[in-house]
């Protein structure tokens, strides 16, 4: 993790939070998918990797009470306190930690927001380790906002592999338990003038803690074409399908 850490440490350190890649004036796809899941402005919504982005200043403004950003970059951290300045008072709680040892405690969080940090876990150990912090943190029927680079999105960002996903690898991934209830599309323009594509898939966590089956998403890029694998235990999983790009 330090290793992790002190990269995105020299990211945020060399760049100003408008010119990394996935950097957005305004966080519209997501306050809207929040504004539309999430009406009560005093649920507790998680920003996960939240780093320098203006979605915690959107929700403010939107009469949002109670929103926690954790991010493992100091640097990014300092940006945003700084940004905010009073507003963040008695709303606001900014926490340096990873969000897979993040110690939240259970069940404190209506809204699960992750703009462009799952798709950096491409150990399907951190998944699992990342998908039992959400059920974890996350109240019975609270919801699960995530937001991927897409199918046709980069391969790379930021020096680092990613993962990419369709909506519907996505559900595969987070298995039974998680109801999808809204899936956009988003093409993204980055500050150098480059477009990239991503995917949001809103979830319902209905809080149930039995056996645990998800799907394994392995994208053969070189054949042009993904496949979901069953991996787990618990409930009969869907038939594998592929899907050709």
């Amino acid at each position: 993790m330090t290793d992790l850490k002190q990269h995105w440490e020299s990211v945020y350190g060399r760049n100003e939070p408008t010119a990394v890649s996935w950097f957005q004036p305004e966080a519209k796809l997501s306050l809207e998918l929040i504004r539309s899941w999430v009406p009560d402005r005093d649920e507790p919504i998680l920003d996960v990797g939240g780093g320098a982005s203006t979605l915690v200043d959107d929700l403010l403004a939107d009469g949002y009470r109670r929103v926690t950003v954790v991010e493992l970059a100091a640097a990014a951290l300092a940006v945003t306190r700084a940004r905010l300045g009073e507003r963040a008072a008695g709303a606001v709680s900014l926490i340096e930690a990873d969000v897979l040892t993040a110690e939240l405690p259970a069940g404190s969080v209506g809204c699960w927001h992750d703009r462009a940090v799952f798709h950096f876990l491409t150990d399907p150990a951190d998944q699992d380790r990342c998908l039992a912090q959400v059920r974890r943190i996350v109240r019975p029927g609270g919801a699960v906002l995530i937001a991927t680079f897409a199918a046709d999105g980069p391969t790379r960002c930021s020096g680092l592999p990613v993962a990419r996903y369709s909506p519907e690898e996505l559900q595969a991934v987070f298995g039974p338990g998680f109801e999808l209830l809204d899936t956009r599309r988003e093409v993204q323009t980055t500050p150098t003038g480059a477009t990239q594509a991503f995917t949001y898939a809103l979830f319902r966590w209905s809080g149930a803690r039995g056996g645990v089956h998800r799907m394994v998403v392995i994208r053969g890029d070189w054949l042009g074409s993904s496949s979901f694998i069953a991996v787990g235990t618990g409930s009969s999983p869907r038939s594998p399908t592929s899907r050709t790009r």
